[in-house]
């Protein structure tokens, strides 16, 4: 039974990375406020009501890409930060910084995604928040090294 389950997750699995993948490519093609989950289904040779059971609504999609597009450039940031950890903090601020540029700059849909002008109708759920804070606690992070360090002077 276990072998079943676990077939089933992963072919899930395989299905909602194919439909972020093809989420991820109509961004870049005609922009989150355009972004159709027919039109995803339709690409994917799925009929839409089997694309409604990953992904209920295009606002669950457009979170569903927001938070992959936080985490990895967190983690991007969040690996620069790892790399410098004995480097001065105006070394590190610089090295998160430029970390996450190239990231938005491979990925300047997803960038502008999080980024950018709001989606016209869709609200961000809070479900965001902790992805969104990742390159923020990165820098802060360099901020702290710099205060501890006697580095920061008053204002």
């Amino acid at each position: 039974m276990s072998v079943i389950r676990g077939a089933r997750e992963r072919a899930r699995i395989e299905v909602t990375a194919a439909i972020k993948e093809e989420a991820r490519r109509q961004l870049a093609a005609e922009g989150a406020a355009r972004l159709s989950l027919r039109a995803v289904a339709r690409e994917l040779g799925m009929v839409s009501s089997a694309l409604y059971r990953y992904f209920p609504s295009r606002d669950d999609l457009l979170t569903a890409l927001i938070v992959d597009a936080y985490d990895a450039i967190g983690a991007e940031a969040e690996d620069a930060l790892a790399r410098t950890a004995g480097d001065p903090p105006h070394a590190r601020w610089v090295t998160v910084c430029r970390s996450v540029r190239d990231w938005a700059l491979a990925r300047p849909h997803e960038y502008a995604l999080i980024y950018g002008s709001p989606v016209p109708g869709y609200a961000a759920p809070q479900d965001t928040v902790g992805p969104a804070q990742r390159v923020p606690f990165a820098l802060i992070a360099v901020v702290r090294q710099a205060h501890a360090a006697g580095l920061l002077g008053e204002p």
